[in-house]
């Protein structure tokens, strides 16, 4: 692991996750770039001292010297760093979990799919959401045609963090990387927690934009197939807590998935009557692929992580042993996703730029 010293909270989620399906063993991090606090996080985790470094860079050459040095790294740091350091470790022959978003440009993005593709590592991007089994039913339903043609889609997360009068000065954004343009990117929140919503969304509809207009993080979207979309991502919602929320709008019926409730997918077909479909009741389905506990024991945002992580060393096994893959490995959202969401971000900021006009997605 490279990031999520003592007191990082999505260090430590990352590594819950990784032991929930025992496939994953912490072997050694760079948990700091400050070698006490490195250290001391090392040893608060029970990691050997002498695998523990204050320098990623360091830590990618000396693993992949070792003859039982590390099959894969999880990336947990500020953004800015999330490219540099997953160069580090695919250039050594290392696979990579990193969270997201992928980059703080399209470039550093587009450059990590080409290295990625040129050493033949797996590269997990940890979109959680894409992991709860209620989503993965939604994505089901859609490429299946039960829904009909998609006509309308409509996503939006609103957090309420922001609007909390201590979090708006000048120190908060110091201290806090999330608020800093040059640590997390020029995106802000669209790029925090608005690259979720758009990878939801293009997930469970099975579709890109062509087109976007950016109007206070309210983007409308455009399909090739002619339908329409919308986008709203804010952290100034008072009294949001985590509300991500997605409406798919088919010919023939319509899905709603409400994150705050994961374990339940709305299904309303067209002129009939609203149907609650839960996790533990779609037997022989996507969701009961990727089911950890028996129906009516909610799963939550830590096994959708988890699911990430069982995905992408179903991945990594694949590859180095040469075994079929198992099916559920192949929505893992990958290094692809995170250069289709750089993509929607550097759009949604040029049409900003340009006052608010409509800009198409560039190939």
């Amino acid at each position: 692991m490279v990031g999520g010293g003592d007191g990082a909270f999505i260090g430590a989620v990352h590594r819950i996750a990784a032991r929930l399906d025992d496939c994953y063993e912490l072997v050694a991090g760079a948990l700091s770039s400050q070698p006490a606090r490195a250290a001391a996080s090392a040893a608060g985790i029970r990691l050997a001292p002498e695998r523990s470094y204050a320098d990623y860079a360091e830590m990618a050459r000396c693993e992949a010297a070792r003859p039982d040095g590390i099959d894969v790294v999880a990336i947990v740091t500020p953004n800015y760093l999330h490219a540099p350091v997953a160069t580090a470790f695919l250039e050594q022959g290392i696979h990579v979990i990193c969270d997201k978003p992928l980059a703080i440009t399209l470039a550093e993005g587009e450059a990590l799919a080409a290295l990625a593709l040129s050493k033949r590592r797996v590269f997990a991007l940890t979109h959680v959401y894409a992991g709860y089994p209620m989503v993965r039913h939604a994505r089901a339903m859609v490429a299946a045609g039960d829904i009909g043609e998609v006509r309308l889609v409509h996503v939006e997360y609103a957090q309420d963090w922001l609007a909390e009068a201590a979090n708006q000065g000048a120190d908060y954004q110091k201290n806090n990387w999330h608020n800093d343009p040059l640590r997390a990117g020029a995106a802000g929140c669209l790029g925090d927690i608005g690259s979720h919503a758009y990878h939801l969304a293009a997930f469970v509809s099975g579709m890109q934009p062509d087109q976007v207009l950016d109007d206070h993080v309210q983007v409308m979207l455009r399909y090739p197939n002619g339908a329409r979309g919308m986008l709203w991502s804010s952290q100034m919602a008072t009294g949001c807590e985590n509300a991500l929320r997605l409406r798919v709008y088919g010919s023939k019926a319509s899905l709603a998935f409400d994150q705050e409730n994961p374990n339940q997918l709305w299904m309303t077909p067209q002129g009939g009557t609203a149907q609650r479909l839960t996790r533990g009741r779609v037997r022989g389905s996507a969701a009961e692929a990727v089911t950890r506990v028996p129906s009516g024991h909610p799963e939550g945002y830590l096994e959708a992580f988890a699911q990430l992580y069982r995905d992408a060393a179903a991945q990594i096994i694949a590859v180095e042993t040469g075994q079929a893959m198992q099916s559920h490995a192949l929505d893992m959202p990958d290094v692809g996703d995170g250069v289709a969401g750089l993509r929607f971000m550097d759009a949604v900021l040029e049409s900003d730029r340009r006052g608010s006009s409509w800009v198409a997605l560039r190939a």
